[in-house]
């Protein structure tokens, strides 16, 4: 009875007093002007419009101009004219999560996409645009998180906490990567953001990439490339908040994003669109910044909290690893898994490139044998790509070079050790046993 009584009083908490409305003055594509409104209106505040008793149409308020507040909508305008009510709502976009949103498949605005009824509302409220958790208070990063993957597991390891970048090109295989540690990680709790997906893809990463198993302790949001920009930046807002409400109950939750570049190119729409100036490849100031206030997050809560281990996919624009937003993120995040086009071209999936990829929590993270065993097989890799050419060529003469010889010798059994299909699990220390048995070296269960 209790926690109904908290309930109904949080719910009703959110019922505003009294209304205040402006009238809609201008429309330019998807940039609505509105006037009237008083001081009643702020940047990032809620207005709705609503030609119709039937009709309303959320929009955000992005900027001010000539004593016009200037707002993108949520969904289609059609239907909206001048003159048009503009219902302003002032308090902080939240969401009322619980844990009964396991499961679910929901859109930006928390609305069901899976046709299973409405999703149930706790007590709590969690701030679409929350603040990351003071740098002061915040817990270090845990212990090795297992992700179920080997490549990951064993030379980009991530540890409970830690946020990772994954770069990859288009149809490189970022997503299935991404629904395999969903399925296999020993997180309790997996948040998901698609974020600007395909949306015939959508039901595909459901059904057979994920699995009933793994949306079963998952959350999805879901944002489709053909919905405004605004609905796209709300859905990884939407992802963290909802990370953040299981981080404060003291889980320790895997929250996956794809793709920061979407997100990214959804902020420029809306800085674009609210007069700032393009710098970088078209990009406004305030993208950089947001990256960096949507990514900090993610992380370790404060003492007594759980912790949300990121991964959050970027777009490599033209394979160029250099390009703006793969340069911010690299800066931001706690490592990156390279994924290239030459990897999975030769036919090894997950095309993950481990000379290029880097975890920060290495070699901390990681017990001395297994340390030794990390360092013995890039050596192995190294040196065999380093001659890869003059190999496939025949101009290598065995006995030239030892190390390379050994490499010749081994480096097809780790490319085997590379590969692995999505239906595969191994844990870590399966892996580490695994190439140790490869590079001759010992290792014990016991580590």
């Amino acid at each position: 009875m209790d926690r109904l009584s908290e309930k109904l009083c949080a719910q009703i908490a959110t019922i505003p007093d009294h209304h205040v409305y402006g009238v809609v003055t201008k429309i330019l594509g998807l940039l609505v002007e509105i006037a009237g409104f008083g001081r009643d209106v702020t940047v990032g505040g809620m207005v709705h419009l609503r030609p119709n008793p039937q009709r309303d149409i959320p929009c955000e308020v992005v900027g001010f101009r000539d004593q016009r507040a200037l707002l993108l909508p949520f969904g289609p305008l059609e239907g909206i004219g001048l003159g048009c009510k503009a219902f302003i709502i002032n308090r902080q976009p939240a969401i009322f999560p619980t844990e009964r949103w396991l499961g679910r498949v929901m859109n930006a605005l928390a609305k069901p996409l899976d046709g299973r009824g409405p999703l149930p509302q706790g007590s709590i409220a969690i701030p679409l645009k929350n603040a990351a958790p003071s740098a002061h208070a915040r817990q270090r990063v845990g212990e090795k998180l297992d992700l179920g993957v080997r490549a990951v597991n064993s030379f980009t390891t991530l540890c409970k906490g830690q946020r990772m970048g994954i770069f990859a090109g288009s149809g490189v295989g970022k997503s299935v990567l991404l629904s395999m540690m969903a399925r296999y990680t020993e997180a309790e709790v997996t948040v998901i953001g698609l974020v600007g997906e395909r949306g015939r893809e959508v039901q595909e990463f459901l059904e057979d990439d994920l699995g009933i198993d793994g949306l079963a302790r998952s959350v999805v949001v879901v944002a489709t490339g053909d919905e405004p920009a605004l609905m796209r930046r709300q859905a990884a807002y939407l992802t963290l908040s909802i990370a953040e409400y299981f981080r404060a109950m003291g889980k320790q939750v895997l929250c996956l994003m794809d793709s920061v570049t979407r997100f990214a190119m959804a902020q420029r729409e809306i800085g674009l669109s609210a007069g700032e100036p393009p710098t970088t490849k078209g990009y406004p100031p305030t993208t950089f910044g947001e990256l960096a206030r949507l990514l900090e997050r993610a992380g370790p809560g404060i003492h007594g909290e759980g912790a949300i281990t990121g991964l959050f996919t970027v777009l490599v624009e033209g394979d160029d690893h250099n390009e703006p937003i793969s340069d911010a993120v690299r800066g931001i995040v706690d490592g990156h898994i390279v994924m290239e086009r030459a990897v999975a071209d030769r036919g090894r999936y997950p095309a993950i490139n481990v000379l290029k990829s880097v975890s920060r929590s290495l070699p901390r993270a990681f017990t001395p044998q297994q340390n030794a065993i990390f360092r013995k097989c890039k050596q192995i890799i190294s040196a065999y790509e380093n001659m890869a050419e003059l190999i496939q060529l025949g101009a290598y003469r065995r006995g030239s070079d030892p190390k390379v010889d050994e490499a010749i010798l081994l480096y097809p059994e780790i490319e085997e050790f590379l590969t692995q299909n999505k239906g595969d699990h191994s844990t870590i220390d399966e892996g580490f046993a695994r190439l140790a048995e490869i590079v001759g070296l010992e290792y014990g269960a016991e580590f």
